[in-house]
């Protein structure tokens, strides 16, 4: 775990008390961080920041629809919000390799979002970037990463969590050949991935999505850049949690 913070008060804050806002819900990662967070007995509201209507029904949802281009209304939509789950993004295809396209979704929408978040005195801002996130990269995709990341942490948010994971496995709701492939090739290569490279072993959406709320739960001071293993440890740390609470319902 890469951080220059420490645990809010030294001890686990439990941040999800109130209304939590999700970017990205219907993406990968969001949709699992949706699905993980209905099963939280804190977690009272979850706000789905979303262009366009969506198909979903949870008595915790709040559906708000935000036109991200409109600072204020994103503004508005993250007000009475204390975290902020950031898990947007696009792909090439989507914007037909239109660089400036892609930057409205990945940079614009997050860094805004961020900066929402500290207008509307929200504490805990957690975005999925990349691994190998890097200003000097010659990959577009992990130069704008670095740029987001670089870009947040200039707001004075009391806690910040950057996500930095590899190829994602899991299913999304389109097909796309490319990941499928890469995903098989990532699970054949894992083994081989030791020491410095393990950060690059490929990752369940699912995994990601536990380890950020963890981290929520956590509210570690400052900015924590979390890679593989920090993921994995924060996952551990949640079921070992659950488990201790289960053992304790029944009385063991």
């Amino acid at each position: 775990m890469t951080t220059t913070g420490r645990l809010l008060a030294g001890r686990i804050q439990f941040m999800l008390q109130n209304t939590v806002a999700v970017i990205g819900s219907t993406g990968l990662v969001g949709s699992h961080i949706v699905d993980l967070l209905k099963e939280e007995n804190a977690c009272r509201k979850i706000r789905l920041l979303v262009r366009r209507p969506v198909e979903f029904s949870h008595p915790k949802l709040e559906i708000k629809l935000v036109n991200f281009e409109d600072y204020e209304s994103l503004k508005s939509a993250i007000a009475g919000c204390n975290v902020v789950f950031c898990a947007v993004g696009t792909t090439q295809d989507k914007v037909k390799g239109d660089q400036l396209q892609y930057r409205k979704v990945d940079y614009d929408i997050t860094v805004n979002a961020a900066r929402a978040c500290l207008e509307t005195e929200g504490t805990n801002f957690l975005l999925v970037s990349a691994v190998g996130a890097d200003s000097n990269s010659k990959t577009f995709y992990l130069r704008l990463k670095s740029e987001v990341e670089e870009a947040v942490q200039k707001f004075p948010i009391k806690s910040i969590s950057i996500f930095r994971p590899s190829m994602l496995l899991g299913n999304r709701k389109e097909f796309r050949l490319g990941e499928r492939i890469g995903q098989s090739g990532m699970k054949l290569l894992a083994p081989l991935l030791r020491g410095k490279w393990r950060k690059y072993k490929a990752i369940e959406a699912r995994d990601v999505a536990a380890a950020m709320i963890e981290a929520a739960k956590q509210n570690i001071e400052g900015c924590t850049i979390y890679l593989y293993d920090e993921m994995k440890r924060l996952i551990t740390r949640s079921a070992n949690r659950r488990n201790a609470d289960a053992m304790h319902d029944v009385g063991l």
